[in-house]
């Protein structure tokens, strides 16, 4: 079999050890499984990095890692033009196994078997888990938002981000450098980061904590209210159903 045709398997683990074991077990499976191994990372960055670079059709990722766990990963992969399979390593625990198992995602149990890592690489041409499930497996809010530009992936760190404002079909995410634009749900990302943002529009979350103060406005002739934001000069105007808002940060 010629080397395009090959199984190209890339290794996602923080721990080196774990990452040299993984390289050795692969090696097995070769006399009765055509791969290469298209590269390892040490985090979900460089995960990313790295597939923008040499893609593969299956990622073997760590479910705890620091930073970001394989679950958040796992969702920014699936924004890839071609989104890898995804079998996820995890040392025994409970919740991850009956949560994986329910949801038909492919696990291997560390420490891993060579006979079951052949039996999840063969099974790797299925389609990759749905981006729900990955959202529902995954017991944190994600660090980072991904967005997709120029066939590459970035992450914009949940902490950077001022306002997140719906805009027809897309998300408008705004930083003090700059704006991205993701395909989500307002709604769905309020129900994810409720505690980290307040919604003072129909189409727009403010971080709790970029907001300076209020100040008053008005707008065709009706007195109201804008908030204003660090990090830029943009105001945002509260809605009249979400006026509470005002009197939440001002009370005290």
């Amino acid at each position: 079999m010629t080397e395009a045709r090959r199984l190209r398997v890339m290794i996602v683990d923080d721990e080196a050890p774990a990452r040299s074991r993984m390289r050795d077990l692969l090696a097995e499976c070769e006399p009765a499984l055509a791969l290469t191994v298209a590269g390892e990372a040490p985090s979900g960055r460089a995960a990313l990095d790295l597939l923008s670079r040499e893609p593969a059709d299956v990622v073997l990722l760590d479910v705890r890692m620091p930073e970001m766990d394989g679950l958040e990963l796992a969702q920014h992969l699936m924004r890839l033009e071609h989104p890898p399979a995804i079998v996820f390593a995890t040392a025994y625990d409970d919740y991850a196994i009956r949560a994986f198992e329910v949801n038909a995602v492919d696990y291997l149990l560390k420490p891993i078997r060579l006979e079951r890592l052949k039996e999840a690489l063969t099974r790797a041409g299925s389609l990759p888990p749905r981006p729900e499930v990955l959202r529902g497996l995954s017991r944190a809010p994600r660090t980072h938002l991904s967005v997709q530009e120029r066939g590459r992936i970035h992450l914009v760190p949940i902490g950077d981000v001022i306002y997140l404002k719906a805009e027809l079909k897309y998300v408008s995410v705004r930083t003090a450098e700059r704006e991205y634009l993701i395909e989500e749900s307002l709604t769905r990302l309020e129900q994810e980061y409720g505690e980290r943002f307040v919604r003072v529009h129909r189409n727009c979350l403010v971080a709790r904590a970029a907001v300076r103060g209020f100040e008053r406005s008005e707008v065709d002739g009706e007195a109201g209210w804008e908030v204003v934001l660090n990090g830029v000069d943009e105001r945002i105007a509260v809605s009249r159903r979400q006026q509470h808002v005002v009197r939440e940060f001002t009370r005290g």
